[in-house]
């Protein structure tokens, strides 16, 4: 039996940030000088999403709130280090009028991109990645999210840390050998280790190896903390320290790290367009933002358009 089309479950930040970064200003101006960096390498990521996994579905989630208030209440550290002076997150000057141009993008070619307030795109698409009919393949280089991961649902995560041309198709097993953990465990992992790119601290001498031997002998985070008032569990003296004077850090930090599941969404609509919803506005758009080479191959890569 032929395998299902899948949906495509994109995290719009994670892309359109490395898309920033990856390709040069220069390369990439309206007839004004405006960059369009970003926009024009999201917009070609997405095609070669489209033309390589073949899905009949995508949807792209957005930040509306990239530091939610009720993580930072749990664990005041989160993202701290991505504040900018003046409030908000830290983005380049040149991103910033970039997304609300990929957004009208999205829009003219009818590509459903959706967010919720006091969440961030990893919610959104922790949420949809359980509401949406499989197989679901997310779409980011943000490590939290192998914790989507499911097997038994068709979810997997298509891991961009190495660019859309060389992304990992990771499924549970994937999961076990790169980290040692399974991956309904990574947030308790993530949360032992640490990472300090989400200004989570992880507990002070507890790496990787560790961290996943840990969650080997007592399947995960709730386990270790009972067998830490158990003398008879094993622990050795130094780790066992080291655990117990984490223990506040670590009653709130997978909380911090896990995913949520059961964000207010509204009903959606999921199918990949086949034709452009608003042909005249994309093509303004593509003339005006010097993006008709982009528009194009994502309009024409369904029917698999080069």
């Amino acid at each position: 039996m032929a395998q299902q089309p899948p949906i495509l479950l994109i995290d719009a930040p994670s892309l359109y940030f490395r898309a920033y970064f990856g390709i040069p200003e220069s390369a990439a101006r309206t007839a004004e000088g405006q960059p369009v960096n970003a926009v024009r390498g999201f917009l070609d990521m997405l095609a070669q999403l489209v033309r390589t996994r073949r899905p009949d579905r995508m949807v792209c989630a957005l930040d509306h709130d990239w530091r939610p208030a009720w993580r930072v209440e749990l664990l005041p550290s989160y993202k701290a280090h991505r504040v900018a002076p003046e409030g908000g997150e830290v983005v380049p000057d040149t991103l910033s009028p970039q997304v609300p141009m990929i957004l009208e993008v999205l829009d003219a070619i009818g590509i459903t991109a959706v967010g919720a307030t006091g969440y961030e795109a990893d919610d959104v698409l922790g949420t949809l990645s359980v509401t949406q009919p499989g197989p679901v393949e997310v779409v980011s280089g943000d490590r939290d999210l192998f914790q989507l991961i499911d097997d038994s649902r068709g979810v997997r995560l298509l891991y961009v840390g190495r660019g859309v041309a060389k992304l990992d198709d990771c499924d549970d097993a994937a999961v076990r050998v790169r980290y040692g953990v399974p991956a309904d465990r990574y947030a308790d992992f993530a949360a032992l280790r640490g990472d300090p790119s989400d200004g989570l601290p992880g507990v002070p001498g507890v790496g990787e190896k560790t961290a996943a031997r840990l969650i080997d002998r007592y399947g995960g985070l709730p386990g270790i903390l009972d067998a830490l008032d158990d003398p008879t569990s094993g622990f050795a003296p130094g780790l066992r320290a080291k655990l117990d004077a984490a223990r506040d850090y670590l009653a709130v930090a997978p909380k911090v790290v896990r995913v949520a599941t059961d964000v207010p969404l509204p009903a959606l609509p999921t199918a990949l367009p086949t034709a452009p919803a608003d042909p005249d506005r994309l093509l303004e758009l593509a003339e005006r933002w010097n993006l008709a080479g982009s528009c194009r191959r994502l309009v024409d890569a369904p029917a698999g358009g080069a």
